[in-house]
């Protein structure tokens, strides 16, 4: 007669450290990373519990910072993860990204690069650059954040005429470029530098004045207007 082989349930941990009972009990802000990865799965395997499951996926991929970043291909190669539960947690973290967008609305005032890269922070997560612009109006308040462009792991195709069409549109006296790096390093390449020269030259034409161009690395950003990389003429 073979072994019995019991399969770890949710329902046989005590009640008070199951973590839907946890979140409902004390509030999502007392679970850890791995118990509400462990209420977006629901269910475990025959051999690990949903909590055990959250656990391997974050030793996985090193972290919530590296699950935040993997394919769906690479998510199905852990072992009790099939589509369902992929999209499941792509479609969790994804709403996780859209939230840091959209708690801080349209009206915020700019006052400095910091407080763009605060703004854009989910661009960090992007496994592609992403072209956004902030439209704003004359007291530098944000009116409206635009995706330019999706690019590839090391740029994104824009075209002065898509960046500037919702700006015109829109009326809106100024613009930031924000773009990330998914290599983690802000530096800007040549083709920033030269793609920034590019778009600013434009918007003097169009009477739409460029403000900064920021770029959003790995726990780090970069303004070009404050590294010096601006066109001379529009530094004040």
């Amino acid at each position: 007669m073979g072994k019995v082989r019991y399969r770890a349930r949710m329902v046989d941990l005590p009640l008070h450290t199951r973590p839907r009972e946890k979140l409902l009990s004390l509030g999502p802000g007392a679970l850890a990373e791995r118990e509400l990865l462990a209420i977006i799965l629901r269910t475990g395997t025959n051999k690990v519990s949903a909590l055990g499951l959250a656990e391997e996926l974050l030793a996985f991929f090193g972290g919530l910072e590296g699950l935040a970043q993997a394919s769906f291909e690479e998510l199905v190669q852990v072992s009790g993860v099939g589509p369902a539960k992929a999209a499941q947690i792509m479609a969790a973290l994804e709403l996780g990204r859209r939230a840091q967008t959209t708690k801080v609305r349209p009206g915020v005032q700019i006052l400095s690069s910091q407080d763009v890269a605060r703004l854009m922070a989910e661009m960090v997560d992007f496994d592609r650059e992403h072209f956004r612009i902030l439209l704003l109006n004359t007291k530098n308040r944000v009116m409206s954040i635009q995706t330019v462009s999706i690019g590839s792991l090391a740029s994104a195709i824009v075209h002065p005429r898509e960046l500037f069409k919702e700006a015109i549109r829109r009326s809106a006296a100024a613009l930031i470029l924000v773009h990330n790096h998914p290599s983690g390093d802000p530096a800007p390449s040549r083709e920033d530098i030269r793609l920034t020269g590019r778009l600013v030259e434009a918007g003097k034409l169009l009477g739409i004045e460029i403000l900064d161009h920021v770029i959003v690395g790995r726990n780090r950003y970069c303004s070009m207007r404050e590294e010096g990389f601006f066109p001379a003429t529009l530094v004040s």
